[in-house]
């Protein structure tokens, strides 16, 4: 039923007759439907109606003046559409009205039933608007098809796009791992078509280390899992490996895969790994470099401090010795002072051999290296080492067939290996075995502080099986005056000794070592051309000829030292003028000539060599002996060991030496003669 508060219901009535109109009003007055009517008669007005008012329905006569309502039926339907028309009209009968209903009228309604007509025109317009309702709804569905249409279309291409252009690989694969799908990155990224991505599927591609991890987690997408990611490596066309991260989502019987390429990312963690690997091993190289160099330094201390002390320990030896000397030889004593005299002689002695291994092991000590056949040197010495071990320690040689000549000193290669034997008979208990090997060895760079160079060596190896050494012992091993001995028991110079011996002869030592198990002494003594064939003249056997006459500049800046050596000289039959500085002596030799300069290398303020430099200056062609408890061996180069007297004085090597120098500079003057008189 019609609001009767909503909108009046606008109504276009086409009746020329002014009695149907009033009737016709009459009835809708009856209801409480509220109308705003509109009437025409004519054709013209009705269709001017049409075309300029808005209309909720039509009512209208069938006979018109100027036209029919068939007519207007035709009109409505061409300029309104689906506006709602009703026939009122007194001829209606059965075939006009089935006529009018086929044309597209509504309804009719008899004017002599006018009762019907406020039902007939409710009625049309409750379905006027249920049809303009459903228009509206069909339309609105066909709107929203259309947009659905577009959007599917839209994302449609979009996935087209993403599926075409991404650089990353997409594939659709069943829980077999056959690819049902791809994308044409895998052309772009594995150089591998369509069809041949379809036809071998994803484990024939996939590296055979990878396949169970990759299967495994295709099992866990069909099993039901949502979203799974997963890493493998993919074989390229080319034949390389490229690492790829997946990340997929099952769908029913099929998962989708997308995979992106992480090849980049591994060879930078990989790179970032052997970084950090090399940095790690660089940290502990430059460990082991520093805690090399710290022992270097330490050992080099240790050794300008022993050779400083040396130098002092000599001069005072030398007064002792030369004392000792002069009391043996100018006072007649009895067995049993002369006995004392001896053991002080002993003890001074056995203090010049300290010094001599304090020397050895700063490498200050005074070499004559020969080119020397080991095997020879070891195998003279057997009974010596036999004996020194004593009947409790077994003693073996291992000699290597056409072992190299090693360049070294022949007594004191001899002493180095008398002192491993001691030390090493030492470390074992009864029934212990010593084993003294020679070998040809090549070695690579040095590990060690105390190993040699790269490069040939001959190689003294002296095994014990002793205590052996832990670790604490052997970082100290080579120190002076570091033993584990007890007190009396050894000066801990043995090993010193050992080690400056081979780095000043141009080698090296090594130790192995194991607490328990014994240890072994490798000696690298360096390779010789080839041993002498002749043998040097033995000149120290031959007695010193007596130079009486002679002058002698003795300079020593230590006065008991330059007494005792004056002494000396004078009972030689020399002259002797004292000096006590390298300044002094210069002074003296502007004023006179000498026959000789012998003069202290260790001096303050000028030194043995530096006094010598200006004293040739002064007096051209002058002799030279320089004496020393040390001496820095590249200072001396340019002197000579036969020039050279160490301190304290052994033997006879002072007359020695002093003979030779003097005969030596004799010879050059008669050879100076004779090439003046061939001029």
């Amino acid at each position: 039923m019609l609001d009767s508060y909503g909108p009046p219901v606008r109504i276009l009535l086409v009746e020329d007759s002014d009695i149907d109109v009033e009737l016709l009003e009459g009835h809708l007055a009856k209801t409480d439907m509220r109308v705003e009517m509109h009437r025409v008669w004519r054709h013209a007005d009705f269709v001017q109606a049409l075309a300029t008012q808005t209309f909720d329905i039509i009512l209208a006569d069938y006979s018109l003046p100027d036209f029919d309502g068939l007519s207007a039926l035709a009109l409505a339907r061409e300029q309104a559409g689906d506006l709602p028309f009703i026939f009122v009209s007194g001829i209606v009968g059965e075939e006009f009205a089935t006529n009018a209903l086929k044309r597209g009228a509504t309804d009719y309604v008899v004017k002599r039933n006018f009762s019907r007509l406020p039902a007939a025109i409710e009625r049309a317009l409750a379905e006027a608007r249920q049809k303009a309702e459903r228009q509206r709804a069909e339309a609105a569905l066909q709107a929203l098809n259309v947009t659905l249409e577009a959007q599917v279309e839209a994302r449609t291409k979009e996935r087209d796009r993403i599926w075409q252009l991404s650089p990353d690989l997409f594939a659709v694969i069943d829980g077999g791992g056959h690819i049902y799908a791809a994308n044409p990155a895998w052309r772009t990224m594995l150089g591998y078509s369509a069809d041949q991505v379809l036809a071998g599927g994803f484990t024939a591609l996939a590296h055979p280390d990878d396949v169970p991890q990759i299967m495994a987690a295709i099992g866990e997408l069909v099993a039901g899992s949502l979203n799974e990611r997963f890493e493998g490596r993919l074989r390229a066309a080319a034949g390389d490996w490229r690492w790829m991260s997946w990340t997929a989502a099952a769908e029913g019987d099929v998962f989708y895969a997308v995979g992106r390429d992480i090849t980049a990312e591994k060879q930078a963690v990989d790179t970032l790994a052997s970084v950090n690997r090399s940095l790690v091993e660089e940290i502990e190289e430059r460990k082991k470099v520093e805690a090399t160099l710290h022992q270097l330094q330490r050992l080099e201390a240790v050794g300008q401090l022993t050779s400083g002390v040396a130098h002092d320990f000599n001069n005072l030896l030398t007064v002792i010795l030369g004392n000792i000397g002069f009391v043996e030889r100018d006072l007649k004593v009895d067995a049993k002072f002369a006995r004392r005299i001896a053991n002080m002689r002993s003890a001074a002695e056995r203090g010049a051999t300290l010094t001599a291994q304090l020397l050895a092991f700063s490498r200050r000590q005074r070499l004559e290296p020969k080119a020397v056949d080991l095997n020879a040197t070891v195998e003279g010495m057997r009974g010596l080492l036999q004996s020194t071990m004593g009947g409790s320690i077994r003693l073996e040689t291992v000699l290597k067939a056409k072992l190299w000549p090693a360049l070294v000193d022949p007594t004191q290669i001899e002493m180095i290996i008398l002192n491993l034997a001691i030390n090493a008979r030492d470390a074992m208990e009864v029934g212990g075995g010593l084993t003294v090997e020679t070998a040809n060895i090549t070695l690579g760079a040095p590990k060690r502080p105390e190993e040699p160079p790269a490069g040939d060596y001959v190689a003294l190896i002296v095994s014990d099986t002793g205590h052996g050494m832990p670790e604490e012992v052997l970082a100290k091993a080579f120190e002076p005056f570091f033993t584990t001995k007890g007190v009396g028991k050894g000066s801990g110079l043995g090993l010193a000794q050992v080690f400056g011996f081979a780095k000043q002869s141009g080698g090296g030592v090594s130790i192995d070592t194991r607490v328990g198990e014994g240890t072994s002494v490798k000696v690298f003594l360096p390779r010789a051309a080839a041993l002498s064939s002749v043998l040097e003249a033995d000149e120290q056997d031959a007695p010193p000829v007596a130079r009486p006459g002679l002058t002698i500049l003795l300079v020593d800046d230590d006065s008991s030292v330059r007494e005792v050596t004056a002494s000396m000289l004078s009972d030689l039959g020399y002259q002797v003028v004292e000096a006590g500085s390298g300044h002094a002596a210069l002074d003296i030799l502007r004023s006179r000539p000498f026959d000789l300069l012998l003069a202290d290398y260790a001096m303050p303020g000028m030194n043995g060599m530096e006094t010598a430099r200006e004293a040739r200056r002064i007096q051209p062609g002058i002799p030279l002996l320089i004496i020393t408890g040390y001496a820095d061996l590249a200072a001396l180069t340019e002197v000579g060991e036969e020039r050279i007297v160490s301190k304290p004085y052994r033997d006879n090597e002072l007359a020695r030496k002093l003979d030779f120098v003097l005969r030596d500079h004799g010879a050059a003057d008669d050879r100076n003669v004779v090439s003046l008189r061939r001029t």
